[in-house]
């Protein structure tokens, strides 16, 4: 155990009145303050905090504690800040920064944005791959990762939720064309919809709608899925059915008049977060901490961040995601 580090969580716990609200300012999980608290106690041999429905109370040996160790951390952190001062402000990031991104995300947010990053920090080589998810192999020896979804985040990272650019549906003008525009949602039940299937196997055949607090599902379905987004996309593009995809990845499309979003008076559910994760251990490395600065900044200028409405609802998983059915529209046909 790092009793410092525990003694830090503890106090962290007390200040913030909960496990959660400390986790989240020490950008750590809720189990591992938990871990460690219960460990610090279990070598004192006295419960520290009431846990409760509401948060933790300071017991009396507690309190006691707690009046001994803010001494203890306001003389560590001035030593800390000391020690920065004597490193200097100037020091270089520098070093070899593994980066992972889920493809989409790779292709319209960080590479873009990396020949900015090496112009200002010309001494961090990137060591950059592609990954669907967390558990893949080039994901698990990253340094920092930038997915979509939701993943199960290991106790040892940092994870920030950043909500996520919002998702939409879309066809080519011709398609619109021939076909006709849908007025409300229940009418793309008549059209070609072209669905993917996402990383964990879940084909994306229910499209979900949310309008002045009125809900709207619909089972969609035509002649191809795919979990390949790029085909789908392709094909959609190409005038071949209509399509649901994030605006982030499609704004160029859109711009160009070779995609035409519609139903943009509703509010189309269960699109996925975009989520940045690096190893907590690592948190103070020069090189990360200026690179997970400048991916946050990148996604603020794309505007991932700009609708708290968005955000709440990318956060929340939707009912296929949690049940794991290998049909989204199956959430529908078990309420039956």
């Amino acid at each position: 155990m790092d009793k410092l580090k525990a003694i830090e969580y503890f106090v962290a716990s007390v200040d913030a009145g909960s496990f959660a609200r400390a986790a989240q300012r020490l950008e750590i999980s809720v189990p591992a303050v938990q871990k460690l608290v219960g460990a610090l106690e279990r070598s004192l041999g006295v419960t520290l905090l009431e846990r409760g429905s509401r948060g933790v109370r300071l017991t009396p040996g507690g309190a006691e504690y707690l009046d001994r160790c803010r001494p203890l951390l306001g003389e560590l952190d001035d030593l800390s800040r000391v020690e920065r001062t004597m490193k200097g402000a100037g020091e270089r990031p520098s070093g070899t920064l593994a980066v992972a991104a889920h493809p989409q995300l790779a292709h319209h947010v960080l590479l873009p944005a990396l020949p900015r990053f090496h112009a200002l920090y010309p001494e961090v080589e990137i060591d950059f791959r592609t990954v669907n998810r967390i558990g893949d192999a080039d994901a698990l020896t990253a340094d920092v990762l930038l997915l979509h979804g939701w993943p199960e985040v290991p106790p040892d990272y940092v994870h920030r939720q950043l909500g996520g650019s919002r998702s939409l549906i879309m066809a080519a003008p011709d398609y619109w064309a021939l076909h006709g525009v849908p007025q409300h949602p229940s009418d793309l039940s008549a059209c070609t919809c072209l669905v993917m299937r996402n990383p964990a196997g879940i084909l994306l055949d229910l499209w979900e709608f949310v309008r002045d607090a009125k809900s709207v599902q619909v089972p969609v379905r035509g002649w191809l899925s795919s979990n390949a987004r790029e085909a789908v996309l392709d094909l959609v593009l190409g005038g071949h059915g209509v399509g649901r995809f994030t605006e982030l990845t499609t704004r160029d499309h859109v711009q160009s008049g070779r995609l035409v979003p519609v139903l943009l008076d509703w509010q189309v559910q269960g699109g996925p977060p975009v989520n940045l994760l690096f190893k907590g251990s690592a948190r103070n490395t020069p090189g990360l901490r200026v690179f997970v600065e400048h991916a946050m900044q990148c996604l603020r200028d794309l505007g991932a961040e700009d609708d708290a409405v968005h955000k709440t609802l990318a956060s929340d998983r939707p009912a296929w995601h949690l049940r794991g059915y290998g049909r989204a529209s199956a959430t529908v046909r078990g309420r039956r």
